[in-house]
């Protein structure tokens, strides 16, 4: 990398050529790495302020592009929890945790104890909290795990891990195809 280069881009990125901290230094490389290719070859090839011009404009344009989207995400309304989907889902959760939790020694007789209080915990979760994709939180998951150590149940951390799994693959999909049928 030419040194013009860099002086052209720690002058665009407001970095003091005093400092010497391996943080600026990390921040300049990792700035001149995701830089467009085409902006460094401007800057090897033209010493002038028209290339500076060129950059600052190029960061400017980035930042507001950037602060647009950021409003429009802040603004964005999740829908509400949809009751019939969430009883539909915590269904499909039961069914396929009994399934998968059987299947392993450490569960035993209480089985029925660790899937309903996982079924419990997400179906509470579906009701009042999961409002489409994006708005799937791994909370309700701790809280399983958390919940079946506090009641002395085997296989928390294992029960919610086949739980968060299962969610992972499904719930965002299925919201998906109920709000796609349902319209």
């Amino acid at each position: 990398m030419a040194s013009s280069a860099i002086s052209i881009l720690s002058s665009s990125l407001q970095l003091s050529s005093s400092s010497s901290s391996s943080s600026s230094s990390s921040h300049l490389s990792s700035s001149i790495n995701s830089f467009p290719s085409f902006f460094l070859h401007i800057c090897n090839t033209k010493k002038s302020t028209k290339s500076k011009q060129l950059i600052s404009s190029y960061y400017f344009r980035m930042n507001q592009r950037n602060a647009r989207l950021t409003c429009r995400a802040a603004e964005y309304k999740f829908p509400d929890p949809i009751p019939e989907f969430a009883d539909a889902e915590t269904e499909k959760f039961k069914t396929h945790l009994i399934n998968k939790l059987s299947k392993k020694d450490i569960f035993g007789d209480s089985i029925e104890d660790v899937v309903g209080v996982c079924t419990e915990i997400f179906n509470t979760f579906l009701h009042t909290e999961y409002g489409g994709p994006g708005t799937l939180m791994v909370v309700p998951f701790i809280d399983m795990a958390d919940t079946l150590n506090e009641r002395g149940l085997p296989g928390g951390p294992q029960a919610a891990r086949a739980a968060v799994k299962w969610a992972q693959s499904h719930v965002d999909k299925d919201w998906n195809e109920w709000t796609t049928h349902k319209k």
